[in-house]
């Protein structure tokens, strides 16, 4: 893929490791779980993505989830360029804010009532402080592995890059937002009974990723949903289903429609802002009047609901309601990639179009414990390998792979050759 220590990506890097911490603005960009450095991306289009050096990948990351599509799609870029050229931003409500409302509300009826933020974190941040402005409590239960941003009181032995980089909480986190943290164990429901009685009537929610995709996937067993929606209604707390992956991933109904539970409060991103900086949080019509301006639960924000962002959500979500074979189409191709990755011998667990391959020797991941026994270098030479062969796959072996509906069959086909020739040769 080119003269590596000649290329512009290095020299972007370097340079960059002057002016930004590790040189990127998310970690897990860094490539530290893998080595050598990131390449720089210039422009993508479809199922590719382009670096500064002229080189392209087939993508699987798809911006760790957004690109249902795949890049720069028509539709959406023609949406955010005839948004963008009526204004980046007002301060002040538009339609499109309500017609985005009016398309979460039809594809998850849970969703009452919504409020536009712009981060996943600024919307897990936000369901959990209705869910204790709400119930009155302050303690919360989240499960190790699960990842739901980086607000203070959630960075608990989290997932995604806090796991690529062996740190299971972060400083500069006071004792006593951690405190109100409890964390159970994920697909373990005595983990949850045991907190709930040690902590009875102080539990205002539990937040679950229904389907795990921050310590690879990590599907829920059979009944575990259901098991902590009875025992939230049993013990007067919420549930907060964190679909900022899964939300309109899974399904058009998300988790709720995938699993058939149904949550008190939703928080989706990603494919919600059609790659956008747009996420959104949640729920019953009784529980979202605690929100300011109805009730006293405050959150705010200047870009909430930035039209440009609401022009490429919306064009997303009429894309995927127009069209829901598109679900069909992008996991059955998943399913072609898990059982390719099986014939290497490797546990893949899948979700949709959401997978993951574990290198983990023998038996199933189900939980965080589970995942942290991968085999790091062996995962970081697969990852080099099919760098260099041009497919960008997650640079962590705690990422997800996500499929597009601009991976074709032939696309799949030929991923599946590389995975086969790659294995067969160890």
């Amino acid at each position: 893929m080119g003269d590596s220590m000649n290329s512009r990506s290095e020299q972007l890097y370097e340079k960059a490791q002057h002016l930004i911490p590790g040189g990127v603005n998310s970690p897990v960009r860094a490539f530290g779980a893998v080595g050598g450095h990131p390449f720089f991306v210039e422009r993508a289009q479809g199922p590719w993505l382009f670096d500064v050096d002229g080189n392209r990948y087939l993508d699987y990351v798809c911006s760790w989830g957004p690109g249902i599509l795949g890049h720069a799609h028509p539709q959406v870029a023609a949406a955010v360029q005839k948004a963008s050229a009526g204004g980046l931003t007002f301060g002040a409500p538009t339609a499109g804010e309500v017609e985005l409302a009016e398309r979460i509300n039809a594809c998850v009826p849970d969703v009452e009532m919504v409020r536009l933020v712009s981060s996943g974190t600024e919307a897990v941040m936000s369901a959990v402080r209705v869910a204790r402005g709400y119930t009155g409590r302050e303690k919360i239960i989240k499960f190790a592995g699960n990842y739901h941003g980086h607000s203070d009181g959630l960075l608990v032995k989290a997932g995604s890059g806090l796991m690529t980089q062996s740190v299971p909480d972060s400083a500069g986190v006071p004792e006593g937002y951690a405190a109100c943290t409890l964390t159970a164990v994920y697909n373990d429901e005595e983990s949850v009974r045991a907190l709930m009685e040690e902590n009875h009537g102080q539990v205002a929610a539990v937040v679950v990723e229904p389907v795990a995709a921050n310590m690879g996937v990590v599907p829920p067993k059979k009944g575990f949903l259901e098991f902590l929606r009875r025992m939230t209604k049993e013990r007067g707390a919420l549930l907060i289903f964190d679909e900022v992956i899964t939300g309109f991933r899974l399904g058009l109904g998300g988790a709720s429609g995938y699993t058939g539970v149904h949550a008190d409060l939703y928080t989706f991103g990603k494919i919600v802002g059609g790659g956008m900086p747009l996420a959104a949080y949640g729920g019953g019509r009784d529980i979202m009047s605690c929100v300011a301006p109805l009730g006293a639960v405050y959150q705010a924000g200047t870009l909430s609901g930035n039209p440009v962002a609401v022009a490429a959500g919306t064009a997303t979500l009429k894309i995927l309601m127009d069209d829901p074979g598109i679900y069909e189409r992008i996991d059955r191709r998943a399913q072609t990639l898990e059982e390719a990755y099986r014939s290497a011998g490797l546990t893949v667990n899948r979700a949709g179009s959401l997978l993951s391959a574990f290198f983990v020797p023998g038996g199933k991941v189900e939980n965080y414990e589970d995942a942290c026994r991968c085999d790091r270098e062996a995962f970081a030479a697969y990852f080099n390998w099919m760098l260099a062969r041009g497919i960008y796959v997650a640079p962590s072996p705690f990422e997800a792979m996500f499929v597009s509906d601009a991976h074709s069959d032939e696309l799949i086909g030929e991923t599946c050759e590389a995975v086969a020739s790659y294995f067969h040769g160890i």
